[in-house]
């Protein structure tokens, strides 16, 4: 690890608040128990998602299934920053009016670290802004931000503390040197994307979950990309030419000055989630250790 590297943290901003909870009530005491386990240079920053019937949501539809109570004591007991899901792009003045999306807002107001909401409708973050000024904004990937302008001009909005850039800018590495500091500290980038670099659908796809979770009635969307009929493979995205690996967080990002470091996985099921875990978080030599302590505890839901 250079010298740079060092004298930085990576922070970690992790999926499924929500959908993940019983996983977390196990991973996240042996992340505070056996913290020699785990790398000493990265932390668990936030841990994002949104219960399965929000209608604010745009990331994922029908997953997460725990009660926000629930999930808000445990975030409290870890000091870790909840971040709420609010991705859908298609809002309109009525949907700000939604009751369990104010009574999610009004609870996670308590929230011992700040919560953040992941956003997209600029309706949606000035009614956020004015209602429960106590969140910070983060910009969504689902704005499919490709063009490295539109990424500049959205790190220069005041309105949000981080932007998570569309993952086909990860390698733009003279361009991304070349912001300053400030900006560089916004910038959340998604590290194991498995969709094609050459996908054109990303956007359509984000749409589609939007609007099933206002309630229409729309079909399934069938990305036509290529490999995108077998779904997700953490194989896969580690060939994506976006992957960020560890080595390119401690030798490329860190030093360079970006410290946060976004994982996708709503959805995937708690067995994947534990390999990004383990790929990570976790010394090579505690990765057993790991997940024999989650295996004896029978809660992964490998079948």
């Amino acid at each position: 690890m250079t010298q740079a590297a060092k004298n930085e943290i990576a922070h970690f901003h992790l999926p499924g608040l929500f959908e993940f909870y019983e996983f977390y009530k196990v991973f996240l005491p042996l992340w505070r128990s056996h913290r020699e386990w785990f790398y000493p240079w990265c932390d668990i920053a936030s841990i994002y998602g949104s219960p399965a019937d929000c209608l604010w949501g745009g990331g994922r539809v029908g997953f997460g299934q725990a009660k926000a109570d629930d999930v808000l004591e445990l975030m409290n007991e870890f000091e870790i920053s909840p971040r709420l899901t609010f991705s859908n792009s298609l809002l309109s003045k009525e949907n700000l009016l939604d009751k369990n999306c104010n009574k999610l807002c009004r609870l996670f107001e308590g929230s011992k670290v700040p919560a953040g909401v992941i956003i997209h409708s600029d309706l949606l973050a000035d009614y956020i802004k004015r209602e429960y000024p106590s969140f910070y904004l983060i910009s969504s990937t689902t704005k499919v931000l490709t063009d490295f302008n539109d990424l500049k001009k959205e790190l220069s909005r005041a309105d949000f503390s981080y932007v998570v850039p569309d993952f086909r800018l990860n390698k733009s590495f003279e361009k991304l040197s070349a912001l300053n500091q400030s900006c560089k500290d916004k910038v959340e980038f998604l590290c194991n994307e498995c969709c094609n670099i050459a996908c054109t659908e990303r956007k359509i796809c984000y749409e589609n979950v939007s609007r099933k979770n206002l309630g229409q009635d729309v079909k399934e969307h069938r990305c036509t990309a290529p490999g995108g009929e077998g779904g997700y493979r953490f194989s896969l995205a580690m060939k994506n030419p976006s992957f960020i690996s560890i080595e390119d967080i401690q030798k490329t990002y860190l030093p360079m000055g970006f410290s946060n470091y976004k994982i996708e996985g709503r959805g995937l099921g708690s067995a994947i989630l534990l390999e990004f875990l383990l790929y990570y978080l976790t010394k090579s030599e505690y990765q057993l250790q790991v997940r024999e302590e989650l295996y004896l505890d029978s809660m992964l839901d490998l079948f």
